[in-house]
């Protein structure tokens, strides 16, 4: 689906991006632009636009006198959420999603134990409410009303820990948990568990419990990862 105001180069980039990152066109590849312009009835500046942002993501680097060259997987910006977002729609989407997955296991327990020592009066109620509304919407196949909830929770987790790296690691994981429910790689309705656990890890940040936080924390990327071995092994 392309993304809404991007105009032309976005209807470029929707084809040529998952195109790459799904291996249609392998490492060394050469793209030649006045060939992709054509191919797709777009002027060569829109086609050069869209090449600049797909050089951004380290997708392929354009050289004069060569063209447009696929680089190869280890060059790519495998953090830009766009790239992510390809990766999820193609044939590798399991071992995208388990190492995204194990990348929140590192990441997002501490955060949240830094949080229950950072987190302010306004983030906790924040997280308390994201809560309370994955509950609301866990049963009834409301995904798409739970996932709101869900991203939403370990963006404050995230923000509240008060690191900035951690931090800008909020569009990694709502592209994960998206990616999760919009291929299916979820139950119809979300692990009660799992629910409970987002539940009491809010009042653990709530009450400055960092390692109650951290613990129940890692249970539920503990889950998530046993998830992916039934639904994507």
């Amino acid at each position: 689906m392309s993304t809404p105001g991007r105009g032309l180069h976005g209807h470029v980039l929707d084809t040529l991006g998952p195109a790459i990152t799904a291996g249609e066109y392998p490492p060394g590849s050469v793209l030649r632009t006045d060939e992709l312009a054509q191919r797709f009835d777009v002027s060569r500046s829109v086609m050069r636009e869209a090449v600049r942002v797909l050089e951004s993501m380290h997708l392929v680097a354009s050289r004069r006198r060569v063209g447009v060259t696929v680089l190869p997987q280890s060059e790519w910006n495998v953090y830009d959420p766009q790239v992510i977002r390809w990766r999820l729609a193609g044939a590798d989407r399991p071992r995208q999603l388990r190492s995204l997955t194990m990348l929140r296991s590192a990441v997002e327990p501490v955060a949240a134990g830094l949080a229950a020592r950072h987190a302010t009066s306004e983030q906790c109620s924040a997280l308390t409410e994201c809560a309370l509304g994955m509950v609301a919407n866990s049963r009834g196949h409301r995904l798409e009303a739970y996932l709101y909830h869900d991203v939403a929770f370990h963006r404050v987790i995230l923000n509240a820990s008060g690191n900035e790296m951690f931090a800008r690691l909020g569009d990694v994981v709502a592209e994960v948990l998206a990616g999760r429910t919009h291929h299916e790689v979820m139950f119809e309705d979300p692990d009660p568990a799992a629910v409970t656990l987002h539940v009491q890890v809010a009042e653990a940040v709530r009450e400055g419990d960092p390692e109650r936080a951290e613990r129940l924390t890692r249970e539920i990327t503990v889950g998530a990862l046993h998830e992916l071995d039934i639904l994507a092994p």
